[in-house]
């Protein structure tokens, strides 16, 4: 099979490697679509890498077993991998299962794991079905399009009582905005690339602020009759925005944080969280049981088709790159078989 890879700086292409095999209830899926996501950082790098992506959706085409699929069934490949059988697991908190086993001690071959490739390996209790009428594309955004999002409205229960802030609007951000506005939720962002404030504003933000410019807090203070924003989510990873989160929510507020940051925010505990009453939570992922609800808002959401940007042949893999590293895109999605 093919599977895209990361040569050096700047440099990617296609490989061949032999295809996986199913084990026990690990099934093989012939993937369909697989959506770009932070990759293009070790792209820009120049980080060597194998084993691409942790999101797909794709068709069953061979299992070992009698199990929870069966060939033919069309499928979203959850990111990551789990053991299945601890709490977390078992109650649908995968993501932060602290037993995850290892894949190529248990297939035999590391082969498998990356979904910037033709085929890939997974255990069938991740592999959750695609409802009918929901194309590849769409269902793959299930993943980290909308998913760490609406994990994490979901966990400080944003409703269409609230102004929320989003803060970063890449292809998580804007995921958010969709989940953000099915909600009936009012939405500002602050996002710093032209090509992204436009799309969030197509998307019905109420408001589009640069964070370069000066008093982007009082700005978002005033827009909220000098309160601050019932909810906050950051999805951009950056100090300055989480921070902005903290300040700019009201008290009593809650706060998310799902972008991915190496460094340290300082967070004071006794104003920003004892004497302003804020609620603060981290969200990775959404439990497994909401599933059924992301589809709806795959389905349902009028905003869906502006999440998904660009669709790629995995043999453009080198131009998907460079596109995805410009920053002039919503989701990016790769087509293993184009």
């Amino acid at each position: 099979m093919k599977k895209a890879v990361i040569l050096g700086e700047r440099r990617a292409g296609l490989v061949e490697v032999p295809e996986p095999r199913p084990r026990d209830n690990w099934v093989v899926v012939k993937v369909h679509a697989a959506p770009m996501c932070a990759e293009y950082k070790g792209f820009v790098a120049g980080r060597q890498s194998e084993f691409l992506g942790h999101e797909a959706a794709g068709e069953v085409v061979e299992v070992a077993q009698p199990g929870r699929v069966k060939v033919g069934d069309r499928v979203v490949a959850m990111p990551l991998y789990a053991c299945g059988k601890c709490a977390l697991c078992v109650s649908g908190d995968y993501i932060h299962c602290e037993n995850a086993p290892s894949f190529a001690e248990f297939a035999g071959t590391p082969e498998g794991r990356a979904t910037y490739a033709q085929y890939l390996l997974k255990p069938d209790w991740l592999l959750p079905a695609i409802p009918e009428g929901v194309s590849y594309e769409r269902a793959s955004l299930a993943c980290c399009a909308l998913g760490p999002s609406f994990g994490a409205l979901e966990a400080i229960g944003l409703s269409a009582f609230d102004t929320v802030l989003i803060t970063g609007a890449g292809p998580v951000g804007l995921g958010a905005v969709v989940n953000a506005r099915f909600r009936g939720a009012r939405v500002i962002v602050v996002e710093s690339v032209p090509y992204r404030m436009e799309r969030a504003r197509q998307m019905g933000a109420a408001a589009v602020l640069d964070p370069r410019e000066e008093g982007v807090a009082p700005r978002v203070r005033e827009l909220t009759g000098g309160r601050g924003v019932d909810c906050a989510l950051d999805c951009s990873g950056t100090i300055a925005a989480e921070r902005l989160c903290i300040d700019a929510t009201r008290r009593r507020g809650k706060v998310a944080f799902v972008g991915e940051c190496t460094d340290d925010l300082a967070i004071r505990v006794s104003p920003d969280l004892i004497r302003k009453g804020l609620t603060v939570v981290g969200s990775w992922h959404y439990n497994l049981r909401y599933f059924p609800a992301v589809m709806q808002v795959i389905r349902e959401s009028p905003l869906v088709d502006l999440l998904v940007s660009h669709t790629i042949p995995m043999s453009e893999i080198q131009a998907a790159f460079e596109l995805s590293a410009s920053h002039q895109t919503a989701k990016v999605i790769l087509r293993p078989w184009g």
